[in-house]
């Protein structure tokens, strides 16, 4: 039985609009899976900037490439520069800008110097502004391509080590949604079913953006992999019973001394599977690993919005069946999206979409004004991984090559 990825988007592509003409970085809208299916499209690097701020765009691997597509964007619609030396100088403050956008993750910085040297690089061979412009282009689209590659071979790589018929557990979305197709951890499940060597895969819920419950498991449920979902505090159970065979999870920063950065909960999980003595991989790109952090209290760990926490967001299409509801709701959004008042401090707003509306709400699960720390990413000590595993090969924590 293979896993069947033909129902997987790409996450991040280039285009041109057949109408206008005008270039974009297109991406999946991840905060609206998987109930939704939206595409956005980024013709500014504010534009890219806000999809990575708010978690549209997520997963270390694919900001990595979306750093690039981004300068390349800004290049194209709205760098004003008239030589080579403005438009370096223009380059320069965009790659600065767009790796600030979030911490952690450093393939978000990476994938910007990738495409700031490679412009510096062109102009010195002697490339005139518009083949400058027009190759940093091609060098973002092909970021995407050679990601993929990156990927299956990782997947290859983590799924040698795997015994027939394995449960394994994972957290977060390491899968084809945090890469440019594929996936890093989920690209070992991928080929690791294929190969017989994965049987089901348990997906913790992964609180409080429930990236597990959202996008690993419309992933999963899409490819046609056997799993199940559970709270983030039933691992340890499973595990009791026997049920887990190995840990595979991806990472956003690898130090040179293997400690690793991963979505909160990880380092939960890595002490479990210590406990348990189950194999606990880290599945990742070379780009991930930051060979210029001695160990993981150099790792800047991002702290993310208190409501993320304080409360839940939902989305949804409303689809009217009679008159009445359709004039009702066309009277509340004749202006443009009208934002609904709640008692008690939740949001709703409604916007006409079409023949339909959409609507976007945060609804309050805690008392208000409870002090809450909200911090993305905790850092798992190499100790307690047993390989990291990337494009070129399968390393001890402590030997990355």
């Amino acid at each position: 039985m293979s896993a069947d990825l033909s129902g997987l988007p790409k996450t991040i592509w280039w285009d041109v609009d057949a109408n206008d003409g005008i270039p974009g970085v297109y991406l999946i809208d991840q905060t609206r899976l998987p109930l939704q299916g939206d595409v956005l499209c980024c013709r500014t690097l504010e534009g890219v900037e806000i999809a990575i701020r708010s978690l549209a765009l997520r997963g270390a691997p694919v900001l990595g490439v979306a750093a690039a597509m981004a300068v390349a964007v800004y290049s194209e619609n709205e760098c004003p520069a008239t030589s080579t030396e403005e438009w370096l100088e223009a380059i320069d403050a965009a790659c600065e800008r767009i790796a600030a956008a979030r911490p952690t993750a450093v393939n978000l910085s990476w994938g910007a110097e990738a495409a700031l040297d490679f412009a510096h690089r062109k102009v010195s061979a002697g490339a005139g502004l518009a083949e400058a412009k027009s190759a940093l282009v091609e060098f973002a689209k092909q970021m995407a391509v050679d990601d993929e590659v990156t990927n299956r071979t990782i997947g290859k790589n983590g799924a040698a080590l795997l015994f027939p018929k394995s449960n394994v557990l994972t957290i977060c979305n390491a899968g084809s949604l945090a890469t440019a197709y594929f996936g890093t951890a989920l690209g070992v499940v991928y080929e690791g079913y294929d190969r017989g060597k994965v049987d089901h895969v348990w997906v913790t819920e992964t609180r409080p953006v429930n990236q597990g419950a959202r996008l690993t498991t419309w992933e999963l449920k899409t490819a046609g992999v056997s799993h199940a979902l559970i709270i983030d505090s039933m691992a340890a159970s499973v595990m009791a019973r026997g049920w887990v065979d190995a840990v595979v999870v991806g990472a956003d920063r690898i130090c040179s001394n293997g400690d690793t950065a991963n979505k909160i909960g990880t380092l939960s999980l890595a002490v479990l599977a210590k406990h348990f003595a189950i194999p606990f991989y880290v599945c990742a790109p070379e780009s991930t690993i930051d060979r210029g952090l001695i160990d993981g209290s150099q790792i800047p760990i991002e702290q993310r919005d208190p409501r993320e926490l304080a409360g839940f967001t939902a989305s949804g299409v409303i689809l009217p069946d009679d008159a009445a509801t359709s004039s009702a709701l066309d009277l509340l959004t004749a202006e443009g999206p009208r934002a609904l008042k709640f008692k008690v401090g939740h949001e709703m707003t409604l916007e006409r979409k079409g023949g339909a509306y959409s609507v976007d709400a945060w609804f309050a699960t805690t008392p208000p004004g409870t002090e809450i720390y909200n911090p993305a990413f905790d850092v798992t000590p190499a100790n307690l991984i047993s390989s990291i595993i990337t494009e070129k090969g399968v390393f001890s924590p402590g030997n990355l090559g």
